[in-house]
C-alpha cells in the first residue's frame, strides 16, 4: 500500500513538472511571439533633451517595424537613476527598455550609493549614437571666446553659474573637467534633463552650459545662444566654424556624449537581438540620419557586444575624471 502511494506521488510530481515546463515560455517561443503588446521606452530625462529627441525620432519607425506601439515614457530625476532603476526592476521580457545617455557610465562613480550596477543589471542592446557637446553661453554674457570666458570666471571667482542636465550627467562632468583643467571656479545648477536646463539658459537665468548638439545647433543658428567651442577632438560638421576646446586654448581637452539602448538583465537573447535589429535598421533610415547628422549627432547602431565593451571602457574613463574633479552627487 505504501509503495502504491509513493508511486502515485512520484507520478503526480512528474506530471506537475511537465505541466510547468509546458506552461513556461521558452526563449525561442518568446522571441517568435515578441512583441505581442506595446513596448515602453523609458527615457530617464525630462522632455526636450537629446535622449528624448532621439527617442521621439526613432520610436515611430520602431512602432512600424515591431508592429506594436513604442511608447516614450519620460522618468526624469536623480541624474537619470530613477528611470534607469525602473527598467532594472522591470520584467526581463523586452517590453520595458531604456534609452539613455553616457550618464549610465558616470553614475557608478559619482553616486556613493547606487541601487543598481549598469553592467550586471542591464542587457546592452544597441549603441545608438555619439555626439560632442558644445560650450555655449547666453548672449548677455560679455565673452566671445573660451579665453575670455576663463578670464571672466577667474575675475568673478565662483560667481558664474552653469547649468547641466543633472548631477553626474555628461554635461556636468564636461564642465567639471573644463574647470579642473583651467583652474576656474563656477557654480553648478543641475536640472532634471537638458530641456529644462536649456530653457533657463535661453531665459538668462543661467549663463553657461555644455549643451548637447541637438539643442545647441538651432539655438546658436538663431542667435539665441553663442557657441564658444565643441568638446570633441575634431570640429563638428554641424558647426564647422566653431573651434574645439583644444584649439581654443584648453590643450588635451576631449569629452563626447553618447546614447545607448538597454533592456533589463536576463532578457532572452533572441528578444535582445530583435530589438537590436530594429533599432539598427531605424538608424539607417535616410530621414533619421539626416535629422540626427544635421544636428551634430552621428547615428551608430552597433550591437550588444560593442556596447558592452564601450560601457566598461567609459566607466573606467569617467571614474578617473570624477576622482580628479571631486564631483559628487548632490
Amino acid at each position: 500500500m505504501v509503495a502504491l502511494v509513493e508511486k502515485r506521488a512520484r507520478r503526480c510530481f512528474i506530471l506537475c513538472c511537465l505541466a510547468l515546463m509546458a506552461a513556461a515560455p521558452l526563449p525561442t517561443a518568446m522571441a517568435q511571439s515578441f512583441p505581442s503588446k506595446p513596448v515602453r521606452m523609458i527615457v530617464p530625462f525630462a522632455p526636450g533633451g537629446p535622449v528624448d529627441m532621439i527617442a521621439r525620432v526613432v520610436s515611430p519607425r520602431l512602432s512600424e517595424s515591431l508592429a506594436q506601439p513604442v511608447l516614450v515614457d519620460n522618468r526624469a530625476g536623480g541624474g537619470s537613476t530613477i528611470g534607469t532603476e525602473l527598467v532594472v526592476r522591470a520584467p526581463a521580457d523586452g517590453y520595458t527598455v531604456l534609452l539613455t545617455s553616457s550618464s549610465i557610465a558616470i553614475n557608478p562613480s559619482i553616486f556613493t550609493q547606487l541601487s543598481f550596477d549598469p553592467v550586471k543589471d542591464l542587457a546592452p542592446v544597441t549603441f545608438v549614437a555619439a555626439s560632442p557637446l558644445t560650450l555655449v553661453v547666453h548672449p548677455a554674457l560679455p565673452v566671445r571666446s573660451v579665453k575670455e570666458l576663463i578670464a571672466l570666471a577667474r575675475a568673478r571667482n565662483g560667481e558664474l553659474v552653469y547649468a547641466s542636465s543633472g548631477t553626474g550627467s555628461a554635461p556636468h562632468l564636461a564642465a567639471e573637467l573644463f574647470a579642473s583643467m583651467t583652474g576656474v571656479r563656477m557654480v553648478h545648477v543641475p536640472y532634471k534633463g537638458a530641456g529644462p536646463a536649456t530653457s533657463d539658459l535661453l531665459a538668462g537665468h543661467v549663463a553657461i552650459m555644455f549643451n548637447n548638439m541637438l539643442s545647441a545647433v538651432p539655438n546658436v543658428q538663431s542667435g539665441r545662444l553663442r557657441a564658444l567651442a565643441v568638446t570633441s577632438s575634431q570640429r563638428s560638421p554641424a558647426m564647422g566654424e566653431v573651434p574645439t576646446l583644444a584649439e581654443a586654448g584648453v590643450a588635451g581637452y576631449e569629452a563626447t556624449t553618447w546614447y545607448a539602448y538597454f533592456a533589463p538583465a536576463g532578457t532572452p537573447r533572441p528578444v535582445v537581438d530583435r530589438l537590436h535589429r530594429e533599432m539598427a535598421a531605424a538608424l539607417k533610415g535616410r530621414d533619421i540620419q539626416a535629422r540626427l547628422s544635421g544636428q551634430g549627432v552621428d547615428p551608430v547602431g552597433t550591437g550588444p557586444e560593442d556596447l558592452a565593451r564601450h560601457l566598461g571602457s567609459e566607466i573606467g574613463k569617467w571614474a578617473k575624471v570624477v576622482k580628479a574633479s571631486g564631483a559628487r552627487a548632490e
